[in-house]
């Protein structure tokens, strides 16, 4: 027993022995593993959790880019965006609005924070800070950070930013403000902005797509302003620019105890515009001017009483470049400043905001009733489509330049018995005409017996609408002017409904005089440059070119020929000399010749005709370079109710541009050899 004792204890040492280097080798085995693991730890992931441990305590906010500018053809500002910080204050979760003790009493902070720190001018009261909190969700839902104040002064950014657990719901942010000028320059074509995160990200597919950006420096800001309508939005991406980063560290508590790192935003390109701003302006006053004046006339030709709203397109001829374009009445576009209007603002200001030179627009009534009871600004263009009526019937070999029609005063059309008469305004007979007379005295019945009824014979059923249809695209009417604006109309054309509802035969004859189709401003404005360069449909230009912040030219545009019409030169000289012999009014003395024609367009609106003044001219008229079309709804005859402004933007024209090449400004009055005025001028 002895001895197995023995033994026993040998091996039990020996078992021993071996587990205790076993437990020593697992120990070395652990302890290096974790050495190496806190050399990986140290090494290399130490810079990524250092990282991401900044991270925890830095704080990021984007700043939104500083847009760039809008300026007019001799650039001079239009719109422009100026850099400040703004006090925004979000709406706590669960808050009940009938705990005005609750909103007084942050108002009541804030405002004690202003009055120590900020600008005296900008003084805010507390009644002034509630009424920005928009605590009933009036103008947004309550989720949407309201701003309270913008311009904030560096002492007051300081106060908020030291003390921002004081402070529950506000926030600090640089943002970009901006700014119109007060004449309200094309307003409606500049177009206007709005909150990103104000409904449009929803509304708009453009910005739902832009939504989606990943990109830190091109992702859309929920407080940012964005362009809605107009240039604003055609060129946003190119006005828009890049966001900036603001960095600053904070403690767990989130405030902050070190200085803040700021990368600026890059300021977006900047449009240099085809409007000339004088004759913008001098075309805005002349429309309202001369609606005054018609409205209230003694004179029965002139008297136009329910005229309220008025539109003009002046384009040059050769380069399609819109020199102005007016929609009015128009608004301040200020009205917009912080991307949103309250509803009763907008309630206000709702039927001058769209641009009635390319889409439809009414004026300003109590009722909707009351509002369809009037025409809007798609008007039919009346006997202004009578050049092109001719050019249709020469074209298609219907007559010749030589060729007359004995005009009665009448022409019937129709079934026995059912016929329907067409004639001349007055009840006017003029006798004999070949086709420039016929332009000339406007004769709708040469119209439709030579042209629409004559089509009709041709080709019989609707084929002869199809080639009436195709020439009127051809010129531009009843298609999308190339000019990219937002929400540009193609016009409402009804003839084809007329085919349906009554006969082709009535359609065409009915279209050759400028019924049965409605057209915008610009579409007529496009249409009378084709009257004037022989074909040649232009793309209307709006921007010269685009620059960067810093004044490099990106990029500049040519004229672009959207499509061309290939006629005689005898056709093109019939129409011209048709167009001469128009008799109109306001152009008495004037120094340069014109080509132009009149239109008293009708159009049924609940129950009575409107008669709305349409007109169209180009100048010089052996050498176009403006084209120009005035529509005035409402407006009475052509030649009274929107003839006279087309002369004020002429002659605005060739003071500032010079309808010769010269601008009238610039050309000096011969003095005497004494240097002494002649008698009743001004050197």
């Amino acid at each position: 027993m002895h001895e197995d004792d023995q033994k026993r204890q040998i091996s039990n040492r020996r078992h021993f022995s071996f587990r205790l280097n076993v437990f020593f080798l697992i120990n070395f085995v652990l302890f290096s593993v974790l050495i190496i693991q806190l050399a990986i730890l140290q090494f290399v992931e130490g810079p990524t959790l250092t990282e991401i441990s900044n991270k925890k305590y830095t704080r990021r906010d984007s700043i939104p880019p500083i847009r760039g500018n809008i300026y007019d053809s001799a650039g001079a500002p239009i719109a422009y965006s100026t850099s400040t910080q703004s006090l925004y204050y979000t709406v706590p979760p669960g808050f009940k609005v009938k705990d005005p003790d609750y909103a007084r009493a942050v108002a009541q902070s804030i405002e004690n924070v202003f009055t120590e720190y900020g600008d005296p001018e900008k003084e805010m009261s507390v009644d002034d800070i509630i009424r920005q909190m928009d605590l009933e969700a009036r103008r947004n839902v309550l989720s949407t950070p309201r701003r309270i104040k913008s311009g904030l002064t560096q002492k007051e950014i300081a106060y908020f930013l030291q003390n921002r657990t004081t402070f529950n719901g506000i926030e600090i942010v640089e943002e970009s403000v901006r700014n119109y000028t007060n004449d309200s320059v094309a307003v409606q074509l500049v177009g206007y902005l709005k909150r990103f995160g104000g409904g449009v990200k929803d509304n708009l597919s453009f910005y739902k797509e832009k939504s989606l950006e990943k990109d830190p420096l091109l992702k859309y800001l929920e407080e940012e302003e964005v362009g809605v309508d107009g240039l604003e939005f055609m060129y946003q991406d190119v006005l828009r620019g890049k966001n900036g980063l603001k960095m600053y560290p904070i403690n767990k508590d989130e405030r902050v105890i070190g200085p803040m790192e700021i990368t600026n935003p890059q300021k977006g390109a900047s449009l240099y515009l085809t409007i000339n701003r004088q004759v913008q302006l001098k075309t805005e006053d002349a429309i309202m001017n001369h609606i005054k004046k018609i409205s209230t006339s003694t004179h029965k030709s002139e008297r136009a009483e329910y005229a309220n709203i008025g539109y003009a397109v002046a384009m040059e001829v050769e380069t399609g470049k819109v020199i102005a374009m007016a929609s009015m009445p128009d608004y301040d576009p200020n009205i917009w400043a912080g991307g949103r209007i309250s509803p009763s603002v907008y309630k206000n200001y709702e039927t001058v905001l769209n641009n009635g030179t390319i889409r439809p627009v009414y004026g300003k009534y109590e009722t909707d009733d009351e509002r369809d009871r009037h025409p809007s600004s798609l008007v039919p263009p009346g006997s202004t489509l009578k050049p092109l009526s001719i050019l249709v019937g020469l074209n298609e070999k219907l007559f010749t330049t030589n060729s007359t029609y004995n005009d009665t005063g009448a022409f019937y059309f129709g079934k026995a018995g059912h016929e329907v008469r067409i004639g001349n305004a007055g009840g006017h007979a003029y006798g004999s005409l070949d086709p420039a007379k016929a332009i000339g005295k406007s004769s709708n019945p040469f119209m439709a017996a030579m042209v629409g009824n004559k089509l009709y014979e041709k080709y019989r059923g609707k084929a002869g609408v199809d080639i009436w249809d195709g020439y009127m695209k051809q010129f531009g009417l009843g298609v999308l002017t190339g000019s990219g604006l937002p929400n540009e109309s193609k016009g409402t054309i009804d003839y084809y409904h007329e085919v349906e509802t009554a006969s082709s035969q009535s359609a065409l004859v009915r279209s050759s005089f400028g019924q049965q189709a409605r057209y915008t401003v610009l579409q007529l404005a496009q249409y009378t440059s084709m009257l004037a360069n022989h074909g040649k449909r232009m793309r209307p230009q709006f921007v010269n070119e685009i620059k960067d912040s810093e004044g490099n030219l990106l990029q500049s545009f040519e004229p672009e020929v959207l499509n061309t019409v290939d006629f005689p030169d005898s056709y093109w000289k019939e129409i011209e000399l048709g167009m001469s012999l128009v008799g109109v009014q306001g152009f008495e003395g004037v120094s340069y010749t014109f080509n132009r024609k009149t239109g008293t367009a009708q159009s049924s609106v609940k129950g009575r005709m409107a008669d709305n003044a349409v007109f169209i001219s180009y100048a010089p008229a052996d050498n176009p370079k403006l084209a120009v079309a005035v529509v005035i709804p409402d407006g009475g005859f052509g030649g009274w109710g929107a003839a006279p402004i087309a002369r004020q933007i002429f002659d605005a024209y060739d003071y500032e541009i010079g309808l010769n090449g010269v601008p009238g400004k610039n050309k000096q009055v011969n003095l005497p050899v004494d240097g002494n005025a002649p008698e009743g001028q001004q050197p």
